[in-house]
This record gives structure tokens, sequence and C-alpha cells, in this order.
């Protein structure tokens, strides 16, 4: 096993929540499935979003927040949170 192995697995056993995309899709009352279609990702790129398996670009949140009509804060959690 190399170290770049165990220093994916280690990363991948502490996912941290940087993104709050699925509460704001709740306060908005819509789905991955719209929002991918505004964005022209797929659904899974979205759902790997709103699990936090996956982080958006910094250009991408700017995209997200738009559509969304919310500040780009709005979709990060706080920062007191990820510790």
């Amino acid at each position: 096993m190399t170290i770049f192995t165990v220093i994916n697995l280690l990363y991948m056993t502490e996912i941290k929540k940087l993104n709050r995309l699925k509460v704001v899709l709740a306060e908005k009352d819509t789905t991955n499935k719209w929002l991918a279609e505004q964005l022209g990702k797929s659904e899974f790129t979205v759902s790997r979003w709103t699990t936090n398996k996956q982080q958006p670009s910094i250009e991408q949140l700017y995209e997200i927040a738009k559509t969304l009509r919310v500040e780009v804060k709005d979709l990060l959690m706080p920062q007191e949170d990820n510790y």
C-alpha cells in the first residue's frame, strides 16, 4: 500500500461536511434533479455535492448560488462546524 493510498483512505474516512446544498435545496423546496437540469450537470454529480462526497468548484458554487437565488455563503457550512 502506497502512502497516497493511505492518505486517500484517511481522507475518505473523515469526510467533512463543507456545504449546505442539501439544506438549501430543502429550504427552496426543490430537488437535485431540478438543480442538475438548471446547471447542465448530471443528477449523480449534484447528489455527490449534496451528500458532501464531492465538493463543487468555486465557480460552480457561484453558479449554484445564482440559480438558487442565495448568497454563496449560504451554501457553506460555518467554519466552526468543520472541526
